[in-house]
């Protein structure tokens, strides 16, 4: 369905809004009990913790319990050493908060402190001791029956598992990038969504007034057809290993391991699985493409109406490595590389003739184009550029700020633009939707076509750069039969989908 009129026409039908805990009180000028969402985070690492802080400023939310198979520790990774715990105590109102820690705080006993420090700095009340936590989401699930919806942000292979349940169970979801990182799982959730027709909406998607110009300029003819999108990004911001780790140490305290894998097969703990480091695992994550091509990618496929691709195909980095005074490539399928690009080709629609998107990861950019060094200008770290047949458009990575290159020929382009707000990733539209609303744009009916992209993706990386031909109906890779491995994992007993 085309997803313009999707958002137009898409009913909710499941309805949600419920009394939230008697101890939850409404204080004066706030949003009363009975009208707030009440909502359960699932997944307590740094990047849960700090889109939590947007969402405890919302008046018509109330997080109302915390899942993270950790309890609490200070021996997670983030960007900075102390950007997290110094924006929580912000937050809180508590600027000494855990001042002391060694490490970056997170779990889900700090999830907890947090959201009730900041419920009692804003009411100015006695201590709020609301929040339950939970180290197994089966769990929560079971045990909060007042609750309305959840957000997931655990790392990648448990996101389909989590979404599945909390949708049967009749909550709203709402997860973070990717909605699933093997394909079959991704259509597993917008299948259950489907079926189950509860509320949902995926945090990185965004309708981009940059993306939207970029479109309608083209479709009106000024620069002839669109033949290619490239896009490219900085990341990985995290290590890439090359091998498997040979060390067990011992399991943290107060850290379920074995929640923590979910589905996947067990193995040895090691810290290089865990936390932001995940990203890099085919079997944890999505890599940079999966990381931050939702982002920019999200608003091109819904405005250029792409379906899944037809093919795929990829560039990864290797490594070599001395084995008895001999240099050997190093066979990886276990990893992402640290730097590839990787080509998709979609088929032609209506007026719009085929096109192909190039990702680009790692440091790796498109050659600067003619047009580019005819302007004295250099192609920036993380961009977006559209090729048509008459001429190309720069942008930012998110296509913030587009700009028709030569800026000699810009002319009309630029008149069209001058206007437009900043690209913004952050928006409470979820909110409304998820009380009975219009859909977002995040709805995860719309997710099938870049969900299937990236995960086609991975898997190319995973075969050393293979071209893989998809048939999208019959959900097949229909030229290289062993990749047909890789749609679905080899799930641990007991967590099958």
């Amino acid at each position: 369905m085309n997803r313009r009129k999707f958002l137009k026409t898409a009913g909710v039908s499941a309805t949600l809004l419920t009394i939230v805990p008697s101890q939850v009180m409404g204080a004066a000028g706030q949003t009363p009990p009975s009208e707030k969402l009440t909502m359960a985070l699932i997944g307590c690492g740094t990047q849960g913790l700090r889109e939590m802080i947007d969402m405890l400023a919302i008046q018509n939310v109330q997080v109302v319990a915390v899942c993270d198979p950790n309890k609490d520790s200070d021996n997670y990774v983030d960007w900075s050493r102390d950007g997290l715990r110094s924006s929580i105590a912000s937050a809180i109102g508590k600027p000494d908060w855990r001042a002391d820690t060694r490490g970056i705080p997170g779990g889900r006993d700090v999830a907890k402190e947090m959201v009730e420090l900041y419920y009692a700095h804003k009411r100015g009340s006695d201590p709020y001791k609301g929040c339950a936590t939970y180290s197994d989401y089966r769990e929560l699930l079971d045990k909060e029956k007042g609750l309305d919806a959840v957000k997931i942000m655990t790392p990648d292979h448990l996101h389909a598992t989590i979404a599945i349940a909390a949708m049967k169970k009749g909550k709203a979801v709402m997860v973070h990038k990717p909605l699933a990182n093997r394909i079959h799982e991704g259509r597993m959730v917008i299948e259950t969504a489907r079926q189950t027709k509860v509320p949902t909406h995926f945090i990185p998607a965004s309708a981009s007034e940059s993306i939207r110009a970029v479109a309608k300029w083209i479709q009106g003819g000024n620069l002839g057809a669109l033949r290619e999108i490239h896009n490219w990004s900085y990341r990985p911001v995290w290590p890439q290993y090359s091998v498997l780790p040979k060390e067990t140490p011992a399991i943290p305290d107060g850290f379920d391991w074995d929640l923590w894998l979910g589905p996947s097969q067990p193995r040895p703990y090691h810290p290089h699985y865990t936390h932001a480091v995940f990203r890099g695992w085919y079997e944890f994550g999505g890599g940079a493409v999966a990381d931050m091509g939702h982002y920019s990618l999200w608003p091109v496929f819904s405005e250029f109406e792409l379906d899944a691709p037809i093919w795929v195909e990829s560039t990864p980095s290797h490594l070599c490595t001395i084995q008895d005074h001999v240099s050997v490539k190093i066979h990886n399928d276990y990893a992402f590389p640290a730097a590839s690009t990787i080509r998709f080709r979609f088929a032609a629609k209506g007026a719009r003739p085929g096109l192909d998107i190039f990702w680009y990861d790692g440091g790796i950019r498109p050659p600067t184009p003619d047009e580019l060094a005819e302007d004295h200008r250099e192609m920036p770290a993380e961009g977006m550029m559209f090729v048509c047949e008459k001429g190309k458009i720069l942008a930012g990575f998110l296509g913030e700020s587009p700009v028709v290159i030569p800026q000699s020929k810009n002319g009309e382009f630029e008149a069209a633009v001058r206007d437009l707000k900043p690209a913004g990733r952050k928006s409470s539209a979820w909110v409304e939707a998820f009380k009975g609303g219009e859909p977002t744009v995040g709805n995860f009916l719309l997710a099938g076509p870049i969900t299937d992209a990236f995960n086609l993706g991975s898997i190319s990386l995973r075969m050393g750069g293979k071209r893989l031909a998809w048939d999208s109906a019959n959900l097949k890779i229909t030229n290289v039969a062993e990749a047909n491995k890789y749609l679905t994992r080899d799930y641990r007993k007991g967590w099958e989908l």
